[in-house]
């Protein structure tokens, strides 16, 4: 019962935001200086991941592909699986782990120490001063740092096809336009925009309702990392279930 209460007021929250942005829409300017905020903070971390990832992914391809002897094919099948399911998630957990921990720290942090009260008194919208610059920085940066991981396990892919399948960089990337679809990026699109939209409304709800001082915003921190975790593995599971039965009464598939 808990749980659903939860889910209740995390969603109360979500449409307060929508309603903010639409009637009240806040400064550009902060919404830039948060896009570059969340960037900045990931940008080193989601490189270095998706290149470990792409060579990963080579990896694993390069064993099946062998028995086949279609290793031409291997950068593409290891991009796509990238840009399709491996991608999104790998920056949704990077974000939920630094980014969105950090933006519920501060905002508890806000909360219990009553800076929140004093906008609110000064006559301003809290929701519309802090809450929505980061809620709309979180978003928009998700696919910048989507593009850069994105480019880096190509990279690591490459790397790797040369070391360990003794593929070039040439014919690495020959079959990555024929094998990447557009469906497969529209997928991968789809993905890290719902991780993002998860991402930035849990966060940004578990900071701005933290209650019991140093302890309260310790909790949400938890509460914040706890829940987006389980959050994007179900939502994972949902758009690929919604994607796959999508595509099949289109008959794509």
């Amino acid at each position: 019962m808990k749980i659903v209460n939860e889910i209740g007021r995390t969603l109360q929250f979500f449409f307060l935001i929508m309603e903010t942005m639409i009637r009240r829409p806040c400064a550009r300017r902060e919404v830039f200086v948060q896009i570059w905020k969340v960037t900045e903070q990931s940008f080193l971390t989601t490189g270095m991941a998706g290149f470990f990832v792409g060579a990963i992914m080579t990896v694993q391809f390069t064993l099946q592909m062998k028995e086949f002897g279609a290793l031409g094919f291997l950068g593409g099948l290891a991009t796509s699986g990238t840009i399709r399911e491996v991608g999104p998630l790998l920056i949704a957990f990077m974000l939920a782990g630094k980014v969105g921990a950090y933006t519920s720290a501060e905002l508890g942090t806000m909360r219990v120490t009553e800076q929140i009260d004093a906008i609110r008194c000064l006559g301003a919208d809290p929701i519309q001063e802090i809450i929505l610059p980061r809620f709309l920085g979180i978003i928009v940066a998700s696919f910048f740092l989507l593009g850069l991981g994105l480019m880096m396990s190509i990279g690591g892919g490459m790397l790797m096809g040369a070391l360990f399948a003794g593929v070039n960089a040439e014919e690495y990337v020959r079959h990555i336009p024929t094998i990447v679809t557009s469906v497969s990026v529209v997928s991968g699109l789809i993905k890290c925009f719902v991780f993002a939209l998860l991402l930035a409304t849990v966060c940004t709800y578990k900071g701005y309702s933290a209650t019991g001082g140093a302890k309260g915003v310790g909790l949400a921190v938890v509460g914040t990392a706890v829940t987006t975790m389980v959050g994007i593995v179900v939502a994972d599971w949902l758009t690929s279930f919604i994607g796959e039965s999508v595509l099949r009464a289109a008959g794509v598939y």
